[in-house]
């Protein structure tokens, strides 16, 4: 078996095990400002179940959860502030750990139509400049258009530290057998020559079903260089409409993604090519934790 890289799981849920209160729509965003304690904790829990970086809780910290005023008030403190507790995280749990900036779809979740590259730039300036003290790499994740993905690669344009692109996919299982997809319905293929385009150094994919990840992994291995990895981070909702964004509500969480058979799905995508292996929404770290074992 190759090496495996283990990422974290899905930060929301496991804030929720430590005392914070989610609402909406400030959401994990709303954690920053009222318990922080809770995410440095969160962050501690997967780095001690065998996670080797913590993502940084900004994926909220737009104005589309948060609000334009309160963006423009306090967005870069709030993305200051993520980067030092997953970096504080990391001291305390896991000195080797790493952390990864977590640049989010700027315009809302599994929304490709309503992405505005315009106001995707200047929101995304925004969490550079406050993660860029703490971070050891960008992670644009739950890209969800090709459009998206390049506005927020320009984001990090000349940064030192290197970028990963995460792209979401249709949770479509047919579909995605014959032609995985990302939820705009651009292919795979696409979306990993843009990511080499902007020199990424590693392709994944994420906060979608387990079940549409295996076809984009060996989609994405046989066009890459050897040297640029391939991770999958799937998310454990229950099925949901393309049309709907993600956190709209308080989306349910399949009872069928325990520990033993989320490995079920990760042994899948390590056979498919797949080196970095996490968890998004509702996978939390009693899953990485059986990952660590299974895995090392």
């Amino acid at each position: 078996m190759p090496q495996i890289t283990l990422l974290d799981g899905g930060l929301s849920r496991e804030l929720l095990a430590y005392g914070a209160q989610l609402h909406q729509p400030e959401w994990s965003a709303g954690a920053l400002m009222e318990s922080p304690q809770a995410v440095q904790s969160a962050h501690e829990a997967f780095f001690r179940a065998g996670a080797t970086i913590a993502t940084t809780n900004t994926y909220a910290v737009v104005p589309y959860h948060i609000g334009e005023a309160r963006f423009a008030d306090k967005g870069q403190a709030l993305a200051d502030l993520a980067g030092k507790l997953a970096r504080d995280a990391a001291r305390v749990a896991r000195p080797d750990g790493r952390v990864a900036g977590s640049l989010p779809p700027a315009c809302g979740s599994y929304l490709p139509r309503d992405f505005d590259p315009e106001a995707g730039a200047r929101i995304l300036s925004v969490l550079v400049r406050g993660l860029t003290p703490h971070v050891d790499l960008w992670l644009a994740e739950t890209m969800s258009s090709l459009e998206e993905a390049r506005v927020t690669a320009q984001a990090v344009t000349g940064s030192d530290k290197p970028l990963w692109m995460s792209f979401s996919l249709r949770d479509d299982p047919a579909d995605a057998e014959r032609s995985p997809a990302l939820r705009s319905g651009e292919s795979v293929t696409d979306a990993v020559a843009l990511a080499m385009e902007h020199g990424a150094r590693a392709v994944l994919f994420n906060c979608s079903m387990p079940e549409v990840m295996e076809a984009a992994v060996a989609q994405a291995r046989a066009a890459l260089p050897d040297d640029i990895p391939v991770g999958v981070y799937a998310n454990a909702f229950t099925a949901r409409g393309e049309d709907g964004a993600a956190n709209e509500v308080l989306a349910a969480i399949r009872d069928d993604l325990t520990p033993d058979s989320y490995a079920h799905w990760t042994d899948r995508w390590i056979a498919a090519g797949a080196t970095l292996i996490g968890g998004c929404c509702g996978i939390g770290a009693e899953h990485i934790a059986a990952l660590h074992e299974r895995y090392g």
